[in-house]
């Protein structure tokens, strides 16, 4: 009975985060951009927070319905020999024929019920000394981009399991299922633990929501203690999409039945996270004007450190294109997809180190991850292209603020050899703090516009995950 009423109260505060969320595109009050800004930068840090500690709990209570019988993910890289792969490759992004595909069967579109979606992976680092060599650091500690590399392949697994089924161990060819499944975006990873001192991990997910075309897949990463239990250590969402094999347009994907309580508070919040990153979306600054109060801060700064004066040496300020890191890279096969594509998670792996690094440049110390922001897929990176990846620094946290944070961006783009021509294909966003205790020594100051956003983009940033983890702090310490 308790939990019920924990679970009726969370549905109440849903409701009410998404009625704000849709009153903006539904009513014309006549309220300052800036004021609305800060209301639904408010509003939605408290939606993040909630959001993380109820789907937290909630997603436990689903995990106790489920059957170990289908924990198992299916496999999704390297599927059989490059030089099979070169010969029956059908996964061109054209489409191969102008005849409209048949719709999916009656069975093969079969409802499906949310535990059974449910998959987990155990990487026993604490007793398992040789799989921790494997993955640790030069501290000591667990690489934190391998680890995001598993939770994209478990992310895409799980997709997959919801539309083949429980019970199906294989993905089989991509012409003999009609579909296939891409990460549209990552909303959110949030690092809500340390990972030291280093224990055995459990990785785990199950879609919480199903579109017309699309799934949201929530993952997980807890530490398993046989002294003290589980600890949450990261949580965050995946977009996944359906697509079909000879179109290459929407597919449609299994409806998603809700059976309890439970899964019907997970199935909004999925909705609702659906929803938000729709209208943020609108709101982004490539479509709206700054608010005003941004446009005020973004002239301070250019007031205070933005005046090119030969005679004037500033140690505390540091343009933003000058924090460009670049890496150029091959794409060799060992790193593809069922798709015969770069895998995602790889990516996401290349990324996170050279974003790292350029952090630690930039803070001059080393750096803790606090959260991946947001990741975007725009098209798929073929094997054997030379990937380039741009990182810079957007915005850090004011000086004298603790604890010291950057934001950090990574472009990744396909380099046509032959012309010369990038084509931007992901783009990354992260945030890191500073391990030396003290605040942030310089601070990111833009020279063209086009940067001045950029510099939005990441004080938004930093100001949203500073939200989220003070609200977070606040709760745990209510509950002690």
């Amino acid at each position: 009975m308790l939990a019920l009423r924990k679970v009726t109260r969370t549905r109440s505060l849903l409701s009410r985060r998404l009625f704000f969320h849709d009153t903006p595109l539904l009513g014309h009050r006549k309220i300052s951009s800036s004021s609305c800004r800060f209301q639904d930068a408010e509003a939605k840090a408290a939606s993040e927070t909630e959001d993380i500690d109820t789907m937290d709990r909630l997603l436990r209570v689903v995990r106790e319905r489920s059957n170990p019988a289908y924990y198992s993910i299916m496999p999704s890289r390297k599927p059989g020999p490059w030089s099979e792969a070169l010969l029956t490759d059908t996964t061109s992004s054209a489409p191969t024929s102008e005849i409209p595909p048949p719709p999916p069967s009656q069975e093969s579109m079969s409802p499906r019920r949310m535990h059974e979606t449910y998959s987990q992976i155990i990487l026993p680092f604490a007793s398992s000394p040789e799989l921790f060599e494997q993955y640790t650091n030069a501290s000591g500690g667990l690489r934190t981009g391998m680890l995001m590399e598993h939770l994209d392949s478990l992310a895409g697994s799980i997709a997959y399991k919801h539309m083949l089924g429980p019970s199906v161990e294989t993905l089989g060819r991509v012409q003999e299922r009609g579909f296939y499944i891409v990460t549209a975006s990552v909303e959110r990873l949030d690092m809500l633990a340390p990972l030291y001192p280093v224990r055995d991990i459990r990785l785990s997910g199950q879609v919480i929501y199903a579109g017309k075309s699309s799934m949201e897949v929530a993952v997980k990463m807890e530490a398993l203690n046989p002294n003290r239990g589980e600890e949450t250590l990261m949580l965050g969402r995946f977009s996944m999409v359906c697509r079909d094999a000879r179109t290459h347009k929407a597919r449609p994907v299994n409806p998603l039945i809700i059976d309890t309580p439970e899964e019907e508070v997970l199935y909004k919040m999925g909705e609702s996270s659906k929803n938000r990153r729709q209208y943020a979306a609108l709101q982004a600054l490539s479509r709206v004007p700054p608010s005003s109060d941004e446009a005020a801060d973004l002239h301070a700064t250019y007031l205070k450190y933005g005046q090119e004066d030969e005679s004037l040496v500033r140690s505390d300020r540091v343009w933003m294109g000058d924090t460009l890191l670049e890496k150029t890279m091959l794409m060799f096969p060992q790193e593809r997809n069922v798709h015969q594509k770069v895998f995602g998670g790889y990516l996401m792996r290349l990324a996170h180190e050279l974003g790292f690094a350029n952090a630690c440049f930039f803070m001059r110390s080393h750096v803790t991850f606090h959260s991946l922001d947001g990741i975007s897929f725009t098209q798929p990176v073929p094997i054997g292209s030379i990937l380039r990846l741009r990182s810079q620094i957007l915005h850090t946290s004011p000086p004298g603020e603790l604890p010291a944070t950057v934001h950090v961006r990574v472009v990744a783009g396909v380099v046509n050899v032959q012309t010369g021509h990038e084509e931007t294909t992901n783009d990354f966003r992260f945030t890191w703090a500073g391990d030396d205790g003290k605040s942030t020594p310089r601070i990111i100051v833009p020279k063209t516009y086009q940067e001045s956003m950029l510099w939005l983009e990441g004080k938004r940033a930093l100001e949203m995950g500073a939200q989220i983890r003070g609200n977070r702090i606040r709760a745990l310490e209510g509950e002690q």
